[in-house]
């Protein structure tokens, strides 16, 4: 199951400007959603963005993003900080790892879990989605699950429970 912290305060209370301009300023993280914890983010739900959303994402030592698919969007990452570990791919059967000043592209419909390789520090990425729900459009994955022509063509339905 995937679990999501939202902050009990409204994300737009993060936001400065107006007439075509916004800006979060150095922001905490203040909510978190499977395993990995958020700063408060550009989205629908604070700047009215129609198609895109981007965040810094922190995933703790030793931390884990458990498996999950992107339905319907694109994301790309830039990690700022540490090494992780995806394991991707039907049966998540493939591995790659990445470091600091990678940049990472997940098409649409791949499942992935992601983990901190290190147990002393964090993983800090800025991740950019072609969604502007943030995780609305993201369901789990199970290892050895068929669930990827399905995720990959929008016809997938949403199973988290």
């Amino acid at each position: 199951m995937i679990k999501t912290t939202e902050a009990p305060q409204d994300l737009k209370n993060y936001v400065e400007g107006s007439d075509g301009i916004m800006v979060i300023r150095a922001p905490e993280n203040c909510r978190s959603w499977n395993g990995i914890q958020y700063k408060p983010g550009m989205s629908a739900k604070n700047v009215g963005s129609k198609h895109l959303s981007m965040n810094v994402a922190t995933i703790p030592p030793g931390g884990v993003a458990y498996a999950h698919i992107h339905v319907g969007f694109e994301v790309m990452l830039y990690i700022l900080q540490g090494r992780v570990r995806h394991e991707y791919g039907p049966g998540l059967e493939k591995v790659i790892e990445n470091q600091a000043g990678d940049f990472i592209y997940i098409e649409p419909g791949v499942p992935h879990e992601v983990f901190n390789m290190s147990n002393t520090d964090p993983v800090v990425a800025v991740v950019a989605r072609s969604d502007a729900s943030e995780w609305e459009n993201i369901v789990p994955y199970a290892r050895g699950s068929d669930t990827v022509s399905a995720a990959r063509s929008g016809r997938f339905s949403d199973f988290r429970q």
